[in-house]
């Protein structure tokens, strides 16, 4: 429940929303309880939980495939507290954090909007935390991954930092000084529907043209199938790996002929590659940040995609040669960041958890004392008598 007036307006509440969340996370998440919580990645085709302690190890994940989006939420959910449950057997569990590909509004309380999900203006960490009786948080998943990455791994010590997770579609993230910028309404960093192609490929948010359909898991494959299916003598190799079904092209399948010298994997990482590149030399005359981090399950590819991005980026680049250029770098968490990210951001609520037992204990020790003196005081009136 919102506790801003009436007469506050709607964008003015999230705006200040958004400001005190990110001072609590600049100066709170190193006195946050050192306690384990539980992160959850939730992408077009995988939710992946695990228990993360306070220096970002993972002590434990566990993973399921997404429930087909054309289903309810309620399956979707009904998924993430299986996770949390089976999980929870085996650690004492704090608070949870999710990291969601969709638009999170500026209290982090409901998803806007997810393409890749049937989610729509869903209220999810209050359905979430009625099943699990613990503290939820809820952020981008590319938010998530960028805040981990930024604590524990490729982006630690940048003051300045952009985030792109290529997995189904492109996420990303922007953190200046600490601070994950949200922009006032909440759903900043959605780079993936920037419009490339004017009436390209449509896109599941509605538009055409949008990077994600050139650069992210969903182009690579589409790509691959599409040479598959026209059957180019290029794409033998992979019709072969396959038996001849064109459904079973995967990209990680991709990734692993291109890694064993296929020439027609090895190009298609390339293209994905320089459309990366355009993409981040665009973001780079807006944002100029130090560090691209480029994360999520394509990016397993390593050089073979993030050495054409440098190219493709130096090309594009405005003022090249006059300017300094951000360094582009492969994320260390690689797909954990997002389930680590959201980990160490939901020990910002953990305390609320450990505040909250406290008080029960507390009660039940005035209950317990209370309850010890009536009975001293009934022996003690039994005894008089």
């Amino acid at each position: 429940m919102s506790t801003f007036p009436d007469r506050t307006p709607r964008s003015s509440a999230r705006a200040t929303v958004l400001r005190t969340v990110a001072t609590r996370e600049r100066s709170s998440h190193l006195s946050a309880p050192r306690v384990p919580t539980v992160g959850i990645d939730i992408g077009g085709t995988k939710v992946m939980a695990g228990v993360v302690d306070a220096d970002g190890t993972i002590l434990e994940k566990v993973r399921a495939e997404t429930p087909d989006k054309s289903k309810s939420p309620k399956v979707v959910e009904d998924t993430i507290t299986e996770l949390v449950l089976d999980l929870s057997d085996r650690h004492d569990v704090h608070a949870v954090g999710i990291g969601a590909a969709g638009w999170v509004d500026a209290d982090r309380s409901r998803i806007l909007f997810a393409p890749h999900l049937s989610w729509r203006d869903e209220p999810l960490r209050e359905s979430l935390q009625a099943r699990l009786a613990v503290p939820v948080l809820i952020d981008n998943d590319a938010n998530a991954a960028a805040w981990g990455e930024w604590r524990f791994g490729a982006g630690k010590g940048e003051d300045h930092l952009v985030m792109i997770t290529l997995g189904t579609g492109i996420g990303g993230a922007i953190l200046e000084d600490g601070k994950v910028k949200r922009g006032k309404y909440g759903v900043a960093g959605e780079f993936g529907h920037m419009q490339v192609v004017p009436q390209g490929h449509r896109c599941p948010c509605g538009n055409r043209g949008c990077w994600e359909q050139y650069s992210s898991g969903n182009a690579l494959v589409r790509e691959a199938r599409e040479m598959a299916v026209a059957e180019s003598p290029v794409a033998y190799n992979i019709i072969e790996r396959v038996g001849g079904n064109v459904a079973e092209i995967t990209g990680p399948l991709i990734t692993e002929l291109a890694r064993e010298g296929d020439a027609m994997c090895v190009e298609l990482l390339g293209d994905i590659g320089q459309w990366l590149g355009i993409g981040i030399a665009n973001l780079a005359a807006a944002l100029d940040p130090s560090c691209f981090v480029i994360g999520g399950g394509v990016s397993a590819a390593d050089e073979l995609l993030i050495d054409p991005a440098r190219d493709s980026f130096r090309r594009h680049l405005t003022g090249r040669g006059y300017r300094p250029e951000a360094r582009i770098v492969r994320a260390e968490l690689g797909p954990e960041a997002g389930m680590v990210g959201a980990a160490d951001l939901a020990r910002l609520v953990a305390r609320r958890f450990r505040r909250a037992n406290r008080r029960r204990l507390e009660r039940y020790e005035r209950y317990e004392r209370a309850a010890a003196n009536l009975r001293l005081a009934s022996r003690g009136r039994a005894v008089g008598s």
